[in-house]
């Protein structure tokens, strides 16, 4: 049987591009986005009471990976990005239906005009991934404090992040450099590039899309520096 899902509502939120998305919600606290509502679901009575929550269930559509397919085995980069391990014994991007789920927190609600927002934290999707659906978060039921996490049971490590005097310059420009200068580093802490790369010497420029932001980097063993940030449309 085949089922459509219409989607209700889009992320709004400081990744502009899948690389350097936390691999799981709450890596990056300070990282906010907004759920714009869609369609009918574009309605304050459908988000009436929801301020009794202070977590949420978010479920949305890997949209940017659903034309790649998938493959009954993936490799977890938490594993080295070398053993294989099925699908649904992980929780990788790549799945049957590209369904993913993620409990952030509720920051508010806003209506601006006729738009009506959820705002989150703690967010872990590229700006624009449609969400199929939101649920409130149950402590009693949700949280399950015996829970074995297998190969994922403590969370990452993180690599220290320093930035250079330039990129200090560039934020200190902007309104909210504060707040983006938190966001960079909590993301870049997790040490985005692929598994394959950790723990080897690395002579790389990398750079990420984050907010208005092109935000190039280096890893020097433990270390991260952010060698420059670009401001889009300058």
């Amino acid at each position: 049987m085949t089922y459509t899902l219409n989607p209700i509502g889009k992320i709004q939120s400081p990744y502009k591009e899948k690389f350097a998305v936390p691999r799981q919600p709450g890596l990056a606290p300070s990282a906010l986005a907004s759920i714009a509502l869609v369609g009918d679901a574009n309605n304050e009575d459908t988000v009436r009471g929801i301020e009794q929550f202070s977590h949420l269930w978010v479920l949305f559509l890997f949209d940017q990976n659903l034309e790649q397919g998938w493959t009954p085995t993936v490799r977890p980069p938490r594993l080295g990005g070398n053993e294989r391990i099925g699908v649904f014994a992980s929780r990788a991007t790549f799945r049957p239906n590209g369904i993913g789920m993620s409990v952030v927190p509720l920051k508010g609600i806003r209506k601006v005009g006729a738009q009506v927002f959820v705002d989150i934290g703690s967010c872990d999707l590229v700006d624009g991934t449609p969400i199929v659906d939101i649920k409130p978060y149950i402590p009693y039921s949700d949280s399950v404090p015996e829970a074995q996490g297998g190969y994922a049971s403590d969370a990452p490590s993180t690599l220290a992040v320093t930035f250079s005097d330039v990129a200090i310059q560039t934020l200190a420009k902007d309104k909210d450099g504060s707040h983006k200068k938190q966001v960079i580093e909590e993301v870049l802490a997790q040490d985005p590039r692929p598994a394959y790369k950790k723990g080897k010497t690395d002579t790389k420029e990398y750079a990420v899309h984050l907010f208005n932001f092109n935000v190039k980097f280096t890893v020097d063993e433990a270390v991260i520096t952010v060698t420059m940030i670009e401001a889009f449309g300058e």
